[in-house]
This record gives C-alpha cells, sequence and structure tokens, in this order.
C-alpha cells in the first residue's frame, strides 16, 4: 500500500491549553452544528460541480493556477472526504484500512463521473454523521496512534475546512474559465437555504 498524504497525519493531536481554552469559551459543538457545516460543505460542491459541467471548461489542465488542475482538485477532496469517514467510522481509526487506496484522477473521465461517485459518498457520509450524539462528538477520536486524544468533532471540522480551501482552488480555476461558481460562504448559503420553500 502507497503511503498517503492526508491532511495532518502526522502531527501530535492532544488537546492543548489553547484548545482547551477555546472549548471553554465557545461551548460544546452539538450534532446539529455538524450537519450544518456538511450542508454547507455540499452546497459549495454542488456550486462548483454545476459550474464545472460545462465543455468549456479545462478539466484537465497541466498549467492549472492552482496547485492541482479541476479534475485532480475535485478528485482530491472526494477522496478525503471518504477515507477519511471510512477510517474514522472504521474499527481502528489509527490507520486507513490495508485495502484503502487513493482514488485516482484519470478513473474520471467528466464531471458526471465525480458527481456520481459523490453522490454515493454524500448518503453514507450523512448516514453516519446521524448515528454521532454530543458524546460521541466530544470523545476522543483514536485516530492518532501518537496517542493524541482530541475530540471527534476536530477531526470532522477539519474535513469542513480542508473541503472549503479545495472548492476555493476549484472556484478559483473556474472563475479564470468564466464560470465562476458565484459566492460561496455561509451566510449565502444560509440566506439561499431559508429563501427556500419546504
Amino acid at each position: 500500500m502507497k503511503a498517503r498524504l492526508r491532511g495532518v497525519k502526522g502531527r501530535a493531536c492532544g488537546v492543548a491549553p489553547r484548545e482547551r481554552r477555546l472549548l471553554a469559551q465557545t461551548g460544546r459543538m452539538q450534532p446539529t452544528d455538524i450537519a450544518a457545516l456538511f450542508d454547507h460543505l455540499y452546497w459549495v460542491r454542488d456550486r462548483v460541480l454545476a459550474a464545472a459541467d460545462d465543455a468549456a471548461v479545462p478539466f484537465i489542465d497541466p498549467g492549472a493556477v492552482t496547485l492541482r488542475d479541476l479534475r485532480t482538485t475535485l478528485v482530491h477532496e472526494l477522496d478525503v472526504e471518504w477515507s477519511w469517514r471510512e477510517r474514522l467510522a472504521g474499527p481502528d481509526p489509527t490507520e486507513f484500512s490495508e485495502d484503502d487506496e487513493e482514488l485516482v484522477a484519470a478513473d474520471f473521465a467528466d464531471v458526471a463521473a465525480i458527481r456520481d461517485r459523490w453522490a454515493t459518498d454524500e448518503r453514507e457520509m450523512r448516514t453516519w454523521l446521524a448515528t454521532l450524539d454530543e458524546t460521541a462528538l466530544h470523545g476522543p477520536c483514536h485516530a492518532e496512534p501518537s496517542g493524541g486524544r482530541h475530540p471527534l468533532w476536530f477531526h470532522l471540522q477539519h474535513l469542513y475546512s480542508h473541503a472549503i480551501q479545495q472548492f476555493a482552488d476549484a472556484a478559483a480555476v473556474l472563475t479564470a474559465a468564466g464560470r465562476s461558481p458565484g459566492e460561496l460562504d455561509f451566510l449565502q448559503f444560509v440566506e439561499e437555504t431559508e429563501a427556500r420553500p419546504d
């Protein structure tokens, strides 16, 4: 199995005094808070994929203005969400499973292929998140073999912030191609979703 670079795997992550102060000031993360973050994440994803689904968009571009081209950025983000969910929900969160293989951008011919795979992953992510109560969110995630015992919600917050960074890169590529996905910030999401009739 090849080595994977996923977020901050090598960093020891006990709860430092600064983090304890932050937790004491902000209260406790609730399941509804996590659900709202992932609702926003998938709303941003859908806007980015809609903007990317145009033949004029440089899906594969070795001269991309960001770290990765559009396809590789999207597949990387899908891979991080999928693999970390599998790891955190699995029997041994200190390791990625032995049969874990990094998703390869070349296996996704177009935006439709990415969207299809992501739809499956979103269903599985939401199903897993729905099982997490406040005790689980604030309990140790056990994801660090070094013995770090930060709460599970730290990892979920990391998945969210990582996604927003990747979608910002994708939005930069799309904007340069004349296909901006528009405003992606959280309050825009809240305003648009609250305005929808039920």
